[in-house]
């Protein structure tokens, strides 16, 4: 069996792949608070920042954390349409559950359809980026801390889009922001630590990319994406400051009358 190590970049990579998962919720929970206060065009385009902003939070977190994933005795790629497509179903799934909060007449009903089906969604985005990694060898899994992992998916994502239905206060937003962080870390580290690779040492060239070559630059990418939106959602005004201005300026209207 070959030695596997999750931080192989010492606690740089657990780190910032806590704090981008951390990032891309707080910024989903403000998205998504926004949504339920407004309506019509502006509730389904900060639903849709939501979604992103979460997606790209979580998808950025998983491979962030593959920087740091090594195993002895062989190198590692990764399929290049696999890794897209993980992205791609990050997005979708997360997508569908902050809609079915957000549009959902039955709340409770909702919350659950939507953290069912954003948490397998996570889950699946998790194992499709395994299974985008080529080494030489084979890799096996333990069901039963697979299952865990996607247990806590589940409960993540149901947990984050109850904190977006009832959570205002940006202090509040930020303690549940770390406390998802925290959870969509475990569900990664969970899913990895399920994992076993039996090495077949082999000369052949493995096919796909580098985590450097690919991973790398994405990530960044991603993470950029993150920051300006969170500056763009920190800049914009909330609906209670848009009653609050359009209030100052109807006696002002009044009087130049």
């Amino acid at each position: 069996m070959g030695h596997l190590d999750h931080a192989a970049l010492g606690w740089l990579t657990p780190a910032l792949s806590y704090v981008m998962a951390c990032i891309g919720a707080a910024l989903g929970l403000r998205c998504t608070v926004r949504a339920l206060a407004a309506t019509g065009r502006s509730r389904r385009n900060w639903l849709v920042t939501a979604a992103s902003a979460i997606g790209t939070g979580i998808w950025t977190m998983h491979f962030v954390a593959m920087l740091g994933f090594s195993v002895a005795g062989t190198d590692i790629r990764y399929d290049v349409p696999l890794t897209l497509l993980s992205l791609l179903v990050a997005m979708v799934v997360v997508c569908a559950g902050v809609f079915a909060v957000g549009y959902g007449r039955d709340r409770g009903r909702a919350l659950l359809i939507g953290g069912l089906t954003t948490g397998v969604g996570v889950a699946s985005m998790h194992y499709l980026g395994m299974a985008a990694v080529r080494l030489h060898g084979d890799v096996t899994y333990d069901p039963v801390l697979v299952g865990l992992s996607v247990l806590i998916a589940v409960v993540a994502a149901t947990a984050a889009l109850w904190a977006a239905l009832n959570i205002k206060s940006p202090v509040a937003v930020t303690i549940a922001s770390l406390i998802m962080g925290a959870a969509v870390s475990s569900m990664h580290y969970t899913g990895m630590f399920a994992v076993s690779v039996r090495v077949t040492p082999s000369g052949e060239a493995l096919p796909g990319a580098t985590a450097m070559q690919f991973i790398f630059p994405l990530a960044v990418g991603l993470g950029s994406y993150l920051f300006l939106t969170s500056a763009f959602v920190a800049l914009s005004p909330t609906a209670g400051e848009r009653e609050a201005s359009a209030s100052a300026q109807r006696p002002v209207e009044s009087v130049a009358r």
